[in-house]
């Protein structure tokens, strides 16, 4: 195996510390082409798509990659903004709150967010992160559930890169914070903040990213904890199981999906005789396509349609500064020792020169 040129080691070089903020990805335009080279990536992927590989290429490249991109481009360009993509630009605010609260929690690390498909890339970032010294890298995903089609992804990105690097440094990986106080507390608090300004409507809808019935089957614990965040937000809204569902959306192919789907749910309330639904994604740790455009334009026409009255859509934890804590803090569980402060990187640093010292001195004296 051919390993990439590596810089020079460099003794003595100050080790640091890293985190590094994962999403899933997004074109880098909201136009056909843009979106088919995105979607060639991400639906190409055998983790997202379980079907025997040549089958899936003949369906991918000869049917889907020749009608969705256009499809696609239009609902991005219904929610694209002068700063680009939502969810990039959450993504990198997040990254960047995320930098600022460990450091008023006096954590010396370095934060840079990449994603799983398109630009930046995982394998870019980890590199830019290890130019710039660092030998210990946190790899956190913005999902708080765990599911093999999202989670696994970032970690298989991080796997190949280190296949075709010499000098690894040491990882972590978080693998899930659906049922972290911190983030539950979070959830509660934008919810909250929402009724206190609009009200509060009959029905709180919970609408998570659906997968796949069969990832359930085959031991995927995403479904589990999607419903356990449901039920800790629930119980800390002090709502009752008739107050609120948890329900699945974004369901692409023909397969049995998660169910109950979101949509569907929405026109059944409706034509049950609830006049106004609230709709929060707490799976959504940034507004993007699947939330603003699937949720808050085509979910509310289908609820409207169907004889509902009020649909309110609650944003995404965004970059609100309670989610800010609330990540800092699941950063920090995770960074627990690695040294990370100030007086601690130093103290490390200076152990560090000292051993090398020695053993230079050994080897000349011998």
């Amino acid at each position: 195996m051919a390993f990439q040129k590596e810089p020079p080691f460099q003794h003595g070089q100050s080790a640091k510390t890293a985190v590094l903020y994962c999403n899933l990805g997004t074109p880098d335009e909201p136009s056909a082409p843009a979106l088919r080279r995105y979607l060639a990536q991400f639906l190409g992927d055998s983790r997202v798509v379980e079907i025997p590989k040549a089958i899936w290429w003949l369906i991918l490249h000869g049917i889907i990659l020749r009608v969705r991109p256009a499809k696609s481009a239009a609902k991005y360009a219904s929610i694209w903004s002068a700063e680009g993509s939502p969810l990039r630009v959450w993504t990198d605010k997040q990254a960047q709150g995320l930098a600022a609260s460990l450091k008023q929690r006096g954590h010396d690390v370095l934060v840079k967010y990449a994603m799983t498909y398109g630009k930046p890339s995982i394998a870019s970032e980890i590199e830019a992160l290890r130019l710039a010294g660092a030998t210990r890298i946190l790899v956190l995903p913005a999902y708080p559930q765990y599911s093999g089609t999202t989670t696994a992804p970032v970690f298989d990105a991080v796997y190949r890169w280190s296949l075709q690097t010499r000098n690894l440094p040491e990882f972590r990986f978080v693998n899930h914070y659906h049922d972290n106080e911190a983030y539950i507390h979070a959830l509660a608090q934008r919810i909250q903040t929402n009724w206190d300004h609009h009200g509060r409507a009959e029905k709180l809808v919970m609408s998570f990213h659906g997968v796949p019935e069969r990832t359930l089957q085959l031991g995927d614990p995403y479904h589990c904890e999607c419903y356990k965040t449901g039920r800790l937000l629930a119980e800390k809204l002090g709502l009752q199981k008739d107050q609120y569902m948890v329900t699945f959306q974004s369901r692409f192919g023909k397969a049995k999906w998660l169910e109950p789907y979101t949509e569907p749910s929405l026109i059944a309330l409706a034509q049950s005789g609830t006049q106004s639904v609230d709709v929060v994604c707490p799976g959504f740790t940034g507004d993007c396509l699947e939330t603003l455009e699937e949720i808050g334009m085509e979910a509310r026409e289908a609820f409207v349609h169907a004889g509902g009255k009020t649909f309110n859509y609650i944003p995404c934890l965004n970059d609100e500064p309670i989610w800010m804590d609330a990540l800092a803090a699941i950063a920090e569980q995770h960074l627990q020792g690695w040294p990370t402060r100030a007086s601690d990187v130093a103290q490390h640093n200076a152990q560090l020169l000292s051993k090398r010292g020695l053993a230079l001195a050994l080897g000349a004296k011998d």
